[in-house]
């Protein structure tokens, strides 16, 4: 089978079958795209898919990872070549699996950036309410740190999924999964402030009726442009460190985690499937740690002799 017509097949399948999200999907056909032009490039005639050797898909490997790909890359492409061949195992196009024993690049945990409450505040403070976006941005911080959302889970948020008297937001996730996540009175007080002076004064078109954060055009934000925001409000506030919306994801996980919040709490809140992605929390601030081990545990008080 050609690789084109493979390649839409698995297409098919995720669609149909798996119902991850539209970055997912496209990271997967990517992945399996850029495979299928590594083995074009290594020969002469063509290698269709189903004659793919665990040795081409070995030194594939080793091809992108002497390209200089990060770690987590390499294995998010290893992923989803072990998921197309998976595919192509299961509906009879090979008899054996090169894909079933390729090893993924061990991955080396970075500790994430993460602001303090004062930068927080500091870069909430930097909005200018005068100018026409002033009130959608600085709703758009709280609404970030209150809720710990990924951008893309942003960009969606309906009206429809705010629950102010509850107290709640329902949230679309990766795989279009669903969860309810509690909002401050903070948030909620700069979304109704964004609503009022901001958002009914815009043409709305037609099919971003619902949507609750706009642009100008009356249009959803593209992730883009939150990414913008949040690096002209960073620089106007002085923060030197690297900031993108996903800063604030962790900064909401890790205030929660200092805070003494459950971790298995914190992992349904920010919709992880493992609980291991949520440990990472556990490990930023050292010294708040230790001083959680000085205070209650009953040998604490020998430490630091």
């Amino acid at each position: 089978m050609k690789w084109e017509d493979s390649i839409q097949n698995f297409k098919n399948y995720i669609l149909l079958e798996k119902g991850l999200s539209d970055n997912t999907l496209e990271a997967y056909l990517h992945d399996v795209k850029r495979l299928w032009q590594y083995i074009k490039s290594i020969s002469k005639t063509e290698i269709q898919p189903e004659f793919v050797t665990k040795s081409h898909l070995q030194n594939f490997v080793v091809f992108i990872a002497e390209l200089g790909v990060s770690e987590a890359t390499q294995a998010r492409i290893i992923s989803s070549v072990r998921a197309f061949y998976k595919f192509l195992f299961q509906t009879e196009v090979i008899k054996n699996n090169p894909a079933k024993l390729l090893e993924t690049p061990r991955q080396t945990r970075k500790i994430p950036e993460v602001l303090t409450v004062e930068e927080v505040d500091r870069i909430i403070n930097a909005v200018d309410l005068s100018r026409s976006d002033g009130y959608r941005n600085r709703a758009i911080i709280e609404t970030l740190y209150s809720c710990g959302l990924r951008v893309s889970e942003l960009i969606s948020l309906k009206l429809t999924d705010i629950f102010a008297e509850q107290r709640f937001v329902k949230i679309t996730g990766k795989g279009n999964k669903q969860r309810l996540v509690p909002i401050s009175n903070k948030a909620l007080e700069e979304i109704n402030n964004y609503l009022e002076y901001t958002r009914k004064k815009n043409v709305i078109k037609e099919e971003y009726e619902n949507i609750l954060f706009l642009n100008r055009r009356g249009a959803s934000l593209t992730r883009n442009m939150v990414f913008i925001i949040i690096k002209e409000l960073a620089q106007k506030a002085e923060i030197g460190k690297k900031i993108s919306p996903h800063t604030f994801r962790h900064t909401f996980a890790t205030h929660l985690v200092e805070g003494g919040a459950d971790l298995r709490a914190v992992q349904e809140m920010l919709g992880h499937s493992s609980i291991t992605t949520t440990e990472i929390y556990t490990h930023i601030n050292q010294e708040y740690l230790r001083d959680t081990i000085l205070n209650f545990h009953p040998r604490g008080k020998y430490i630091d002799n």
